[in-house]
């Protein structure tokens, strides 16, 4: 992604907005120019001069492009600021359409039965793994027990969910890898519990050859579990994260990694009180 040119990036950006090829390579041809005719355009953007006009009536259609009807016709870019916010509105307005349309959609009846006991899933990319962790802290109702492995996981939304999970009555327990990550989560949720976590192997720092960090584990009313991780790509320096999570108190993800927590979790002096070590000691005897 970084060997890719602004120009080239700005092309692609445009595309998974919703543009195509050509209508995108116009549009950033032209905020190069103060204005310019389809020969000026198709030099810069490499578009066929005959695919040119086609694609600036679409923009135009789409309040990104203005034209001056002379002879010949000269177009121009709208400003940066208005296209973005013109392309903004467009993005939701789909998106919202997209979820009321979904929402219409009949949910189809199958004849598997699911066992929640066995629930484990998978997903990728930090705005779905941070969307997911959202839903799981809403749902608790009782405690919440969050270790975070990188300070980069803990976000100002994740401090708000937090609090307000603490707002309706939810203990909240924060385990950190370092004092100084520690110290913050006391000033960012002063009503949380916080502690230094005695799993040193959250760490990338534990293992020099390994280039995977745990961000964070999160366990939610002793019954269901997140497990997140980072890996950082050498060559393309590229980092991505994945996670797993479970649900059921039978589940054995869930059981191993509550054992992990009373056994390794809290520091040598115990856990805080009302910490998730009373129920995992009870699935260990």
């Amino acid at each position: 992604m970084e060997d890719l040119t602004n120009v080239e990036r700005a092309v692609e950006l445009l595309q998974q907005l919703g543009l195509k090829e050509y209508e995108a390579k116009c549009f950033v041809a032209l905020t190069q120019l103060p204005s310019g005719t389809a020969k000026h355009i198709s030099e810069i953007s490499e578009v066929p001069r005959t695919r040119v006009y086609d694609a600036v009536r679409v923009l135009e259609t789409k309040g990104l492009v203005e034209i001056q009807h002379a002879n010949p016709q000269r177009f121009r870019a709208v400003s940066i600021e208005e296209a973005a916010q013109t392309l903004r509105a467009e993005y939701e307005s789909r998106t919202d359409s997209l979820r009321e349309t979904l929402q219409g959609v009949e949910a189809a009846t199958v004849e598997d039965e699911v066992d929640v006991s066995h629930e484990v899933w998978a997903l990728s990319g930090s705005a779905a793994i941070a969307t997911r962790t959202s839903q799981l802290i809403e749902e608790a109702e009782e405690e919440i027990v969050l270790v975070v492995g990188h300070e980069l996981a803990l976000t100002d939304g994740l401090v708000d969910q937090l609090e307000s999970a603490q707002d309706r009555g939810v203990s909240v327990i924060v385990g950190t890898v370092s004092e100084s990550l520690r110290e913050d989560v006391r000033a960012l949720l002063p009503g949380a519990e916080a502690f230094v976590s005695e799993l040193g192997w959250l760490s990338s720092m534990a293992a020099a050859d390994d280039d995977t960090e745990i961000t964070r584990l999160l366990l939610i009313d002793r019954a269901t579990i997140l497990v997140s991780t980072a890996h950082s790509n050498a060559a393309t320096k590229e980092e991505s994260e994945q996670a797993v999570f479970g649900r059921g108190f039978d589940n054995g993800l869930v059981t191993i990694v509550r054992r992990l927590m009373a056994t390794g979790l809290f520091p040598v002096d115990g856990p805080p009180s009302g910490a998730a070590g009373e129920g995992a000691s009870s699935d260990a005897s």
